[in-house]
């Protein structure tokens, strides 16, 4: 993907034109922002099309393993259910994609090998993000170089919440170029701005733009290591940005909500919000991702009460 920082050289020409851009962007009403959010999650859906958004939201999953505990073992576990998440009916979608720290990405791409499921590695000091930029970028070169398809990073909320806009910007064009390899097949760049910790709606509006203009391929919500991860209004907030850049740029970005969707009728309501916000060019996992493990299961019992006409319990799906 190109970069999308030409677009915009005369507001990132200097930290404060930086700031004169962002702190120009319209004010965010936060009750009407909610109250949208809130009523776009009562849209009912019923039989062909509920079994239509399951397999879509299914397609959309990256399945997610961070934790201290990880072992290469229990990383192609995870790629085994990727690929065939349901033993007992092989039209099960696949999963968008696995995502593991950086030193499992190796296992995780020999797991995939050939089987269209991606890998994405977080990097840049996941989750905190408190390390110098050589060795956040020395993670992500590890990750690239293991043969990842995706890498998420998290920006410096310091830095950001601080006012210092460049210093955010720059080191995203930093791991952006990281993501280059030579024969062309760069991994697809997914920025974290951590919204729980960003305060305001605004400063979300402001973090979508500065990832966006500085060449994310992805914006996306939430570590899923904090109380607040991603919730209807942030997200919906998220893809009016999206919305907006490609109608000023031309450029296409995804969004990827991550942490606290755990159920099918949360992932559902999410799609109603890509839908009827960002509209129908977004829904398909190139555009789209739901960043999650327990949301799978759940998404898979429902799959099987459309198909049996009864609930199975959740002995039914294997444990991540």
């Amino acid at each position: 993907m190109p970069t999308t920082a030409p677009a915009f050289s005369d507001a990132t020409a200097s930290d404060s034109a930086l700031r004169r851009f962002l702190h120009g962007l319209p004010g965010v009403d936060a009750v009407g922002l909610e109250a949208r959010a809130a009523s776009l999650g009562t849209r009912s859906i019923k039989t062909t099309a509920k079994a239509y958004a399951i397999d879509l939201a299914i397609s959309m999953i990256d399945l997610t393993t961070l934790e201290g505990a990880d072992t290469p073992g229990k990383v192609r576990a995870l790629a085994a259910k990727a690929v065939n998440p349901d033993p007992t009916d092989r039209t099960t979608p696949r999963t968008a994609a696995v995502c593991v720290y950086p030193d499992m990405a190796a296992t995780a791409v020999a797991a995939l090998a050939g089987s269209g499921v991606k890998v994405a590695s977080v990097a840049t000091a996941f989750p905190a993000g408190r390390a110098a930029l050589d060795v956040k970028l020395a993670d992500v070169r590890d990750a690239v170089a293991a043969g990842v398809d995706e890498i998420d990073m998290v920006i410096d909320r310091g830095a950001f919440l601080s006012g210092r806009y460049l210093k955010v910007y720059e080191e995203i064009l930093a791991v952006k170029a990281e993501c280059a390899r030579a024969d062309g097949t760069d991994a697809r760049l997914k920025v974290i701005f951590e919204t729980g910790e960003l305060s305001t709606y605004d400063n979300i509006r402001r973090a979508s733009w500065l990832g966006m203009m500085a060449g994310a391929d992805f914006i996306k919500t939430s570590t899923g290591k904090v109380g607040t991860n991603a919730t209807p209004a942030n997200t919906l907030l998220m893809l009016e940005a999206v919305r907006d850049f490609r109608a000023q740029t031309g450029v296409q970005i995804g969004v990827k909500p991550a942490g606290g969707i755990r159920t099918s009728k949360d992932a559902v309501k999410f799609l109603v919000l890509v839908n009827e916000t960002a509209g129908e060019d977004w829904l398909d996992n190139h555009w789209f991702r739901f960043g999650a493990s327990s949301l799978l299961n759940d998404l898979l019992m429902q799959r099987q009460k459309l198909s049996t006409g009864r609930y199975s319990g959740p002995d039914y799906v294997t444990v991540d």
